[in-house]
């Protein structure tokens, strides 16, 4: 059914039916990134391959825009923009590692789950902000659900995956409150890390300090285009598009408690896809979690 239809049905407005359709489009492409970096290790791809597509692909592709965003840079606040720089290369090995050692479940889970904790722990420890009764329900459901996974999912590689992830997590939180504060436009912030990222992923390969098979010429054209379709055009431009619909049109309170419904679907597409049950643990995880998340949005700030 088109958009148009959608449109002209009583009571669905215009913007009620963009705005989902985008939301739609957030929990594909979040859970596609999760998946695809989970399913690393079995394409040919190395960790360095996977992030030189990721970011170059959107550097290419807003190469007109490189000139402005330079420019800007010079005022947009050196602390802020060092933390927006964090979403970048150290968010990617982070969230590609943690990725190797756990499963699609909570590699989809943990990151965007935990992130605001994270956020809500750093604004109260800079600026002793208050927290309503039911946001902090909220976050210890979360912390509840990050003990649940570590504790019924077992092993020393599981463990060591989820505190990466978790690190990932903080990561990201501390990219949201430099991208609060930093003085960019949202086409510039993709700009300045796709582009630094990009000459990180290039140094480090062409160091030797992390392998790389594309460099080498050894990975098949197939697995080329995929990821770069996945995460260069998919991750790098599409979900952060999508995403800025569905706020603009939703409300950022809506839009954000439903995106924690892509670790759901990231843990039920492994199943067939990657071949990853969805074990006691993970299930009582993602129902904590996801819980945890969607009333932290929903519920009014102080």
């Amino acid at each position: 059914m088109t958009t148009f239809a959608l449109a002209s049905r009583p009571g669905l407005s215009r913007r009620t039916v963009v705005g989902t359709a985008a939301l739609v489009g957030v929990v594909a492409l979040w859970s596609a990134f999760a998946l695809s970096t989970r399913a690393l290790e079995t394409t040919g791809l190395t960790t360095a391959d996977a992030a030189l597509l990721r970011f170059a692909v959107p550097a290419v592709l807003l190469a007109p825009w490189i000139p402005r965003t330079l420019r800007a840079l010079r005022g947009a606040g050196t602390g802020a923009l060092a933390l927006v720089l964090l979403a970048g290369i150290p968010h990617f090995l982070l969230f590609a590692w943690g990725a190797q050692l756990t499963s699609a479940g909570l590699t989809g889970l943990l990151v965007p789950g935990t992130v605001p904790l994270f956020v809500t722990v750093l604004l109260f420890l800079r600026r002793r902000t208050p927290v309503s009764r039911r946001r902090l329900v909220a976050l210890a459901a979360i912390v509840v659900g990050v003990a649940a996974s570590a504790i019924l999912r077992g092993g020393a590689a599981d463990l060591g995956g989820i505190a990466i992830l978790l690190a990932a997590g903080l990561v990201w939180a501390l990219y949201t409150l430099g991208l609060a504060s930093v003085r960019l436009d949202l086409v510039s912030v993709i700009v300045v890390i796709s582009l630094t990222s990009t000459l990180a992923a290039l140094a480090l390969s062409a160091t030797g300090a992390m392998p790389s098979h594309l460099l080498g010429g050894t990975v098949p054209w197939s697995q080329i285009g995929t990821y770069a379709l996945v995460q260069g055009v998919g991750t790098g431009l599409l979900s952060t598009a999508c995403y800025v619909l569905a706020v603009k049109n939703l409300g950022s309170s809506l839009a954000s408690s439903a995106g924690a419904l892509s670790p759901v679907l990231t843990a039920v597409a492994a199943v067939p896809l990657l071949g990853e049950p969805i074990t006691a643990g993970l299930a009582i995880a993602l129902a904590l979690i996801v819980s945890g998340v969607a009333l932290f949005h929903l519920s009014p700030r102080r």
